[in-house]
């Protein structure tokens, strides 16, 4: 039998199974996949059991249950002032993953380009790709990753439909500033461009910083879908639940896609997490201060290491740059850091679609326990 030739014939395991795998082999510690190591808040891990035990287990509506599209909408008020209905422009997803590959499925028609910044994340382009759009790359500053908007002029074409955006920036932990949403506004006025804004980290920022969320500003919001995630916020990345908020026209064709993708996500999580939002409404504006102790805990035993770096500005994640530890280039560093060293790490370079010659950077992610931050420090120290 003949199957039909490969539409990502290009994809293979992500590096992030890849990584997680050759962990588990070598009894290294897993500093590569962006999971925390421990549990999110006992509240609401109780919650899903109450509500799987009072029988709410079938079906969710598609769009999801109306307490935690309410809870959401409360929540958006409260943290960036704007006001959005529950009703017509939330959508709880299965995960943020599917929230933007529904986002381009909606929008991106056969030949219509979409704008990515290099390093991006891995699912950004296989949605463009099978959804017959074209991927225009362009990189960040290679120094502080920054978006050179000059280029992203430069790349607007008729066929442009739509910019990705992704702030705090997983892999970088680079941060938009209030010239970058000014550049975007004038860039994108009087087009048809659509922004798809990955805004996961969206509380985790560090040193002062706050999160300049497309939320804030009605010109980008009412162009576009802005995507979060309960998994990053509370610890729970394995629920995979996430919403998408857009204006009522992009919802009605970003919930086409959905309701025929998953349709809907877990009964139980979906109350549970309504029932939290409502109850500790001080958990995600703690988060940065949480996290901040890890990054700096993390970077603080780093400075007596062979490896470089600048602290990330957000995200759970930090880069570190090996050149003084090997030559060699970050993919095969990987490798022989988790099988040599006993940590596991992911190279930068699987985040372009063209990597900078000379690349020797590495993400390590610190969202573990402080014991097994402490148990990779002491490895990495020595490498």
């Amino acid at each position: 039998m003949r199957y039909p030739a490969s539409r990502l014939p290009q994809v293979g395991t992500t590096i992030f199974t890849q990584m997680s795998q050759l962990a588990s082999e070598h009894q290294a510690i897993n500093l590569s996949q962006g999971f925390p190591d421990f549990e999110g808040p006992q509240v609401l891990l109780d919650r899903v059991g109450e509500y799987i035990n009072k029988g709410m287990n079938q079906y969710a509506p598609m769009t999801g249950v109306e307490p935690l599209r309410l809870a959401i909408a409360d929540k958006i008020q409260r943290c960036y002032g704007r006001k959005v209905c529950p009703q017509a422009e939330v959508t709880v997803t299965s995960g943020a993953t599917e929230a933007i590959f529904a986002a381009i499925a909606a929008t991106v028609r056969q030949g219509d380009e979409v704008i990515v910044f290099d390093p991006a994340y891995d699912s950004y382009e296989p949605a463009i790709l099978l959804n017959g759009g074209v991927a225009k790359h362009i990189q960040l500053d290679s120094y502080d990753f920054s978006i050179n908007w000059d280029a992203v002029r430069e790349a607007i074409t008729a066929s442009t439909r739509m910019i990705i955006l992704n702030s705090p920036h997983n892999p970088s932990g680079a941060t938009l500033s209030a010239e970058d949403i000014a550049a975007l506004e004038a860039l994108v006025e009087n087009t048809d461009i659509l922004i798809l804004a990955d805004e996961v980290y969206e509380h985790i920022l560090f040193d002062g910083r706050h999160h300049l969320s497309l939320h804030r500003y009605e010109a980008l919001a009412e162009r576009s879908f802005i995507v979060s995630s309960f998994g990053k916020t509370y610890h729970i990345t394995g629920w995979k639940i996430g919403y998408c908020v857009a204006p009522a026209a992009l919802s009605v064709e970003f919930r086409k896609v959905h309701q025929f993708l998953t349709f809907s996500t877990s009964t139980p999580m979906q109350y549970a997490l309504a029932d939290y939002l409502n109850l500790d409404k001080d958990h995600d504006q703690a988060l940065g201060e949480f996290y901040q102790a890890k990054r700096d805990r993390f970077n603080m035993a780093m400075q007596d290491s062979r490896f470089q770096f600048t602290p990330s500005q957000g995200t759970y994640f930090q880069l570190m740059d090996y050149s003084n530890i090997s030559d060699i280039n970050d993919v095969e560093f990987v490798h022989w850091l988790v099988k040599e060293v006993g940590v596991a790490a992911i190279p930068l370079s699987v985040f372009y679609q063209k990597a900078p010659p000379g690349l020797r950077w590495v993400r390590f992610c610190f969202a573990k326990r402080d014991e097994t931050l402490d148990q990779a420090l002491e490895r990495l120290i020595k490498a």
